[in-house]
């Protein structure tokens, strides 16, 4: 199993054990995330064809999700469909660790989309790009 340590002040810190990596699944993905006290999970954001669900395994914190602020709690199931409805984020507003099984579709091609920043992500197969919505060209530009 590999984990993953992601730390990025002043806001995000977590720990992702990757239960699907090495293995012969390939539409299900499966981590189990742990988020330091008061940080972030990752930013904000929705995706365009995944589907998650989320286990409050230990700890407490919120959940942001379209626009409010949500308390959880271990024992807790959280469905996030795809679409601009639903961005979320988990936050560990606690002062203990915060952990949670995080179960997600592996769509591909897939879009997600950052409303705090503005940001785009496209990902397919081996390609990944994020841009900045406001970098559009035409769709002309630069053809023949």
């Amino acid at each position: 199993m590999k984990t993953e340590h992601d730390l990025r002040e002043p806001l995000y810190e977590s720990h992702a054990a990757r239960l699907g990596t090495g293995t012969a699944a390939q539409k299900l993905g499966a981590s189990v995330d742990t988020v330091a006290p008061g940080k972030r999970s990752c930013p904000y954001h929705f995706h365009y064809a995944q589907e998650e669900m989320f286990v409050v395994i230990d700890g407490t914190g919120t959940l942001r999700v379209a626009g409010e602020m949500l308390p959880i709690k271990a024992g807790d199931v959280i469905f996030i469909p795809p679409g601009p409805e639903y961005p979320h984020q988990i936050i560990n507003t606690s002062d203990r660790p915060l952990k949670y099984l995080s179960i997600s579709t592996r769509e591909t091609p897939e879009i997600c989309e950052y409303p705090d920043s503005g940001k785009y992500g496209a990902y397919a197969q081996d390609f990944r790009t994020l841009q900045y919505a406001k970098n559009g060209v035409d769709y002309w530009d630069k053809e023949p």
